[in-house]
């Protein structure tokens, strides 16, 4: 077995799930578990590497080249919250014959309705037991930032400048780049690698927002609540039925947007519920959120009182409006990936990454795939050729710069 592959089966080993409940930063402090190794394991190689309170893991690669641009490249280490995150058992499933996988007595992949897995046939796939999800989100991007350095460190003619690296904390929950240090983090631009096939380069992401919504309902003993009774529970599901039907993510792809209602808990006098709203275009991004605020007014005149409280915040934007004006940026990576002898091709992300928030801050940062698939849940699994090609792509890409 391989280094980097030994890297990554080492690195979903370690539990870091993230806790969108938790308001510290991170929000899990087992996060620091797995960056804590990360420094050791880049001090080892002899970089000046550090983690700070916030549980950012930093190093610089000195150039080898004068007058080559500085870049960077930035993971994630904790993984998402959406299934279990530990013990992660994974194990190798060499030359995938493109039969149904028995990930246990509970689960299994069939190819016919796991479609990614026709496009690894004959690869060697690392898949979960069956009991959590792998982590290949995002430390199948960790593990190949890590061989870099140490392959960066042992062949010194790879000529290259300046090399930032970033592991971040909580990307899964929407606060990776909250205390980003671009202070040290001094590169032109950089890549996430933190994408699904390999080939894939990304600068298109959803406009993203949170609605959190809180209902207040008047209890009264059900034996007299004719015409007094307000319940909160029903508050909360009249509301939802208001939300137009078409624009739930169960029947949405490519570009159309959603509304994802993520948790709901209540009774009689007090519910809760919280959405996710998604959508590529800014002016429907904005729609959306003017129908949350629409139906909020709508219910509060008809109940005649603050029935409905209602915030929503905005998470992050499309990085494309941004990224369009340095389109250097991406044909240096289609030129990489198709050296590397694959065909590259750019799809637009259903979701967001660390990129989304680092490019409207400032440091514009597309996103590279890093060969894992099926992200945020038990099925999730990685190929380890798509791996070690990610890991000829980014070297293509420093040497390029």
């Amino acid at each position: 077995m391989n280094r980097l592959i030994e890297r990554f089966l080492s690195y979903v080993k370690i539990d870091t799930q993230s806790d969108p409940k938790s308001q510290s930063c991170p929000s899990t402090d087992k996060q620091k578990n797995l960056s804590r190794l990360l420094v050791e394991e880049l001090k080892a190689m002899g970089y000046d590497a550090f983690m700070d309170d916030h549980g950012y893991t930093y190093t610089m690669i000195p150039k080898t080249k004068e007058g080559l641009t500085p870049i960077g490249f930035v993971s994630h280490v904790d993984t998402s919250p959406d299934a279990p995150g530990g013990p992660v058992n994974p194990r190798i499933i060499e030359k995938y014959d493109g039969s149904l996988i028995k990930l246990s007595s509970d689960y299994e992949m069939e190819p016919s309705k796991f479609p990614a897995l026709k496009k690894v046939i004959g690869d060697d796939l690392i898949v979960t037991d069956g009991k959590t999800l792998l982590g290949a989100d995002d430390k199948s991007g960790v593990a190949l930032m890590m061989e870099l350095a140490e392959r960066l460190k042992e062949d010194p003619s790879i000529p290259h400048g300046d090399i930032y690296l970033c592991f971040t904390p909580d990307e899964e929950i929407g606060r990776g780049a909250d205390l980003f240090d671009y202070d040290y983090f001094k590169a032109d631009y950089a890549y996430t690698m933190d994408g699904s096939a390999v080939g894939g380069i990304e600068y298109e992401n959803f406009n993203a927002a949170t609605a959190v919504l809180n209902f207040s309902g008047k209890s009264i003993h059900p034996g007299t609540a004719k015409n007094k009774l307000i319940n909160a529970s029903h508050l909360m599901m009249e509301f939802h039925h208001h939300l137009p039907r078409f624009l739930d993510p169960a029947i949405t792809d490519g570009y159309e947007g959603f509304n994802h209602l993520t948790e709901m808990k209540g009774s009689v006098e007090n519910a809760h519920a919280q959405y996710i709203i998604r959508n590529h275009e800014m002016a429907l991004f904005e729609d959306q959120k003017a129908s949350f605020q629409k139906i909020q007014t709508f219910m509060n005149d008809q109940y005649g009182y603050p029935a409905v409280q209602l915030k929503i915040t905005d998470s992050y934007f499309n990085m494309a409006e941004k990224i369009k004006p340095r389109m250097d940026i991406i044909d240096q990576a289609l030129a990489a990936i198709k050296a590397c002898g694959v065909t590259p091709f750019s799809s637009p992300i259903r979701g967001g990454t660390d990129g989304a928030r680092l490019t409207y801050e400032g440091l514009l940062c597309p996103n590279l795939g890093t060969g894992g698939f099926q992200f945020h849940g038990r099925f999730e699994f990685a190929s380890i050729q798509q791996m070690e090609k990610a890991l000829e792509i980014m070297i293509e890409i420093i040497k390029t710069v």
